[in-house]
């Protein structure tokens, strides 16, 4: 029902930018939220930044200052403004959405989590 496409990962120096894109398509009534993880070799998956519906915003501390999460609703997507990259960044980053469906039967029902394919992002010294 609901598809997530991330782009945007690849390779950048330390102290660039790279800006990642995640467009949602697909039958949507109600995206609570959307996010952006990352899980890197070793590592648990953590939230890396994350955008309710109402637009407020919540980031990991270690990303605080450089990172900047914003959403476009006429395309759906929602994007990751990475800067001032640090090697440690280096992970693959997932995009999440929080979505509520309607059934003209059953009304509202409960949210529903849709997980991307998850973009490379790769810091090099």
């Amino acid at each position: 029902q609901v598809q997530l496409v991330e782009s945007g990962g690849g390779l950048v120096q330390a102290g660039g930018s790279l800006r990642l894109s995640c467009a949602a398509s697909g039958t949507i009534f109600s995206i609570n939220a959307m996010g952006w993880y990352r899980q890197a070799p070793g590592k648990q998956r953590e939230l890396v930044a994350a955008i309710t519906s109402g637009g407020s915003t919540n980031y990991a501390d270690s990303v605080k200052g450089r990172f900047t999460i914003s959403r476009d609703d006429a395309k759906n997507t929602v994007y990751l403004q990475m800067n001032s990259l640090k090697r440690e960044d280096t992970a693959v980053y997932y995009c999440n959405a929080e979505v509520k469906s309607f059934s003209k039967t059953t009304g509202w029902g409960p949210l529903i989590e849709y997980w991307g394919q998850g973009t490379q992002v790769t810091v090099s010294s």
